[in-house]
């Protein structure tokens, strides 16, 4: 009995140790980015009860695509780049995760910029999902739908 108790425990434990270990979602998100898919949906465009779509896949020569970079330090930055490599239109701010959620801080054309992503990892990077204000029309209805791909980090 007591073989049958050992063989068994060992079994269990071998399987334990040989299982893949995630990486916690704070890890995860410590490299560079780049924006491969973009929705964003807005139920009330200024107010109204119109619906305004906008979405980009990135795959026809794009006048600009977004990347950033997170930080081990909980500073990240992100910016945008013209089909020619030149960089613009560079933003700083903090992050931190709680859980499966995404949280920056950031300062965007004047505006301060406070929000959160729920994140799945992908094979490629990660999908995040938020509902924010994007429209600036007081509503916090717009619901964002962000793919990624991990880069080599350019900064």
């Amino acid at each position: 009995m007591k073989t049958k108790t050992f063989l068994f425990l060992s079994i269990l434990g071998i399987l334990f140790v040989s299982c893949k270990q995630e990486k916690p979602l704070q890890d995860f998100m410590i490299n560079s980015w780049e924006t491969t898919y973009l929705k964003i949906e807005m139920p009330t465009v200024n107010n109204t009860d119109s619906l305004s779509v906008y979405e980009d896949k990135f795959d026809a020569n794009p006048q600009q695509i977004a990347q950033s970079n997170y930080n081990a330090d909980g500073t990240f930055s992100a910016w945008f780049i013209k089909p020619d490599k030149v960089k613009f239109g560079e933003s700083k701010g903090t992050w931190k995760t709680v859980n499966d959620s995404l949280f920056i801080e950031y300062v965007y054309g004047g505006r301060e910029v406070k929000v959160s992503y729920h994140i799945t990892k992908t094979p490629e990077g990660f999908l995040g999902k938020s509902k924010y204000d994007w429209d600036e029309d007081g509503a916090f209805d717009d619901l964002l739908i962000m793919k990624t791909k991990r880069i080599k980090n350019t900064n």
